[in-house]
């Protein structure tokens, strides 16, 4: 009966995947914004009943608070220990959830146990029960997964990653904590948390709003920088950046042509001639040839622009910026490296709104930006220091200890914390 249950179960997750998958912008499709052929990932993650704390989880410190560095030191020790006794069992690929009877439920409390996820002792051991329940979604908050209370695939593969490949990370997430912190002012900054796929609106070390992130993919990875945002573009153009020109709009054996009629992409043979208004032909441009990829493209604003309605700027070596999108679905994803670099940014008008709120501008008006379509370019009158960061272990005031994955596999911990 357990192992029927647990089929059962199995088939009703991937058909929330499949539902998820299906939805979403004709423009994130041809971009294969929410596709990849990364063998080490996993296939989507997509919830159709995600929970609203991963898009703004309860407030409190940022990822950069000093109060988090003698913190992780004390989980730095919390896991040594647990390293020193052994470390945790490996749980076997069998997915349980609440009411399901089975010996592997035995296993599941011992790694629960080991975390401090699971403190009640009651109950049959092979039982997954209401307190195994509570506390698989106290590991989940803690892994970046949505807190189902279902042990699923995602969450065993996360509670598998061996503690002391736990410990490298935290040991090396602190001295990236280390070297940050001490650079973050003491008013305004945002943060972009690249593994946790978050945005941190930040003030007086407080969050004052947190924002779920697509980040770039492991093949077109969110560079790590320091800079300042400075200027916020309502309803700009797009002009497609060389990575997606070569890879997703001039791809082999795709006709571009097509392409640029259906989105409504103008092509230009250079920069001037696009300032000029003179466009190419689309039907005289060899598309079997090198040539397109030297070409200038645009794409005017509207429903299928990439930006969405918001494009925030700032100073970067790489070209990239933070924007809305018109794909609000990949949000429901548990896991959002997707793009190609750049960084899409969900609730966008709440955080345009607070860099503004020195030039006087609300929240009405930004959504009336977006209503009515109109091209405006806005400067802060007080540029806000921007981090993009990859933090993917530390632990919080309040003894929380929190994991991500390591998309980018800079832990030197090899794929074991990324595959999930």
């Amino acid at each position: 009966m357990a192992a029927f249950v647990a089929a059962a179960f199995m088939v009703v997750v991937g058909s929330f995947g499949a539902d998820a998958q299906r939805r979403g912008s004709s423009i994130d499709d041809w971009l294969g914004f929410d596709q990849s052929d990364d063998s080490w990932e996993q296939p989507m993650r997509d919830r159709a009943f995600q929970r609203e704390w991963e898009t703004q989880p309860e407030r409190g410190f940022p990822t950069l608070a000093k109060e988090n560095i003698a913190t992780t030191k004390t989980a730095i020790k919390q896991y040594a220990e647990i390293v020193a006794r052994g470390g945790w069992p490996q749980l076997p690929p069998i997915e349980l959830r609440t009411g399901m009877s089975h010996p592997a439920v035995v296993q599941l409390r011992t790694r629960l146990q080991v975390t401090g996820d699971l403190q009640a002792y009651g109950g049959y051991p092979e039982v997954f029960d209401s307190y195994v329940e509570q506390a698989v979604k106290r590991a989940q908050e803690r892994h970046g997964i949505p807190p189902t209370g279902f042990l699923d695939q995602t969450t065993i593969e996360a509670l598998n990653v061996p503690a002391s490949a736990r410990l490298r990370q935290l040991r090396t997430n602190l001295a990236r904590l280390q070297s940050l912190v001490p650079g973050t002012p003491a008013g305004k900054y945002v943060i972009v948390n690249i593994p946790a796929a978050q945005i941190e609106a930040v003030n007086n070390n407080q969050v004052i709003s947190r924002h779920a992130g697509v980040v770039g993919k492991p093949d077109r990875p969110s560079p790590l920088l320091n800079s300042a945002i400075e200027e916020i573009n309502f309803n700009k153009e797009w002009v497609v950046p060389p990575t997606v020109l070569k890879y997703d709009l001039v791809p082999k054996g795709r006709g571009g042509q097509d392409v640029l009629a259906k989105y409504k992409i103008d092509a230009y043979a250079t920069h001037e001639d696009y300032q000029k208004g003179k466009k190419l032909d689309a039907s005289q441009i060899d598309w079997s040839s090198d040539a397109p990829l030297r070409y200038f493209y645009v794409q005017a604003p509207g429903d299928e622009n990439p930006l969405g309605f918001a494009k925030i700027n700032f100073a970067s070596p790489q070209g990239v910026y933070m924007h809305d999108t018109p794909g609000q679905s990949v949000f429901q994803r548990s896991f959002r490296a997707d793009s190609s670099g750049c960084i899409r940014v969900q609730n966008i008008h709440q955080l345009v709104a607070w860099l503004l709120e020195d030039n006087g501008w609300s929240v009405q008006q930004v959504l009336r930006m977006k209503q009515s379509g109109e091209r405006l370019f806005v400067r802060l009158k007080k540029r806000v220091p921007l981090y993009w960061t990859y933090i993917t272990a530390w632990s919080t005031p309040d003894g929380t200890v929190q994991f991500r994955r390591d998309i980018y596999r800079k832990d030197g911990v090899e794929a074991i914390a990324s595959a999930y």
